[in-house]
C-alpha cells in the first residue's frame, strides 16, 4: 500500500488490503486499549500514537509486510531479549505475514510504552 491520504483510522482500515484488515484492526484495538491519554492521528500516511504531540507508536499495511513503528529507544533497549532475531529496523519491527504478529509482544510494548515517557528516536 502507498502512503494513505485516509483522514482517519477508520479510513485507513477501509483501504488496506482484506487479508491484513483483521490483523491491523486488532493492532489499532491494543494501542486504544494500552496508551490511555494518547491521542490517535493520522501522520505520514499511517495511524500514529502520540503523547503530548509526540509519535511514540505506529504501525502500517507496506508492501511485503506490517510494520509496527516502537519510536521509544529506551522500551527497545529494555526489550532486546524478546525483540532479539526479529525482523527489526531501527525503530520498526516487521511481520511478513499477518499470523505473525506477536501481539502478547505488542500488548507487552505498548504496556512499557504507556508507563512513562522516554527517549524517542
Amino acid at each position: 500500500m502507498v502512503q494513505s491520504s485516509a483522514e482517519d483510522v477508520v479510513g485507513y482500515l477501509t483501504e488496506v488490503p482484506e487479508e491484513r484488515r483483521d490483523a491491523l484492526t486488532r493492532l489499532r484495538q491494543l494501542c486504544r486499549a494500552e496508551l490511555n491519554g494518547f491521542d490517535e492521528v493520522m501522520a505520514y500516511g499511517m495511524p500514529t500514537y502520540q503523547r503530548d504531540g509526540a509519535a511514540e507508536i505506529a504501525f502500517a499495511s507496506q508492501k511485503q509486510y506490517i510494520s509496527f513503528y516502537l519510536m521509544r529507544s529506551d522500551v527497545r533497549e529494555a526489550f532486546e531479549e524478546r525483540l532479539s532475531g526479529r525482523d527489526m529496523g531501527k525503530g520498526c519491527l516487521r511481520f511478513r505475514k499477518p499470523g505473525d504478529i506477536d501481539f502478547e509482544l505488542v500488548r507487552d510494548l505498548l504496556r512499557a510504552v504507556a508507563a512513562a515517557p522516554g527517549t524517542i528516536c
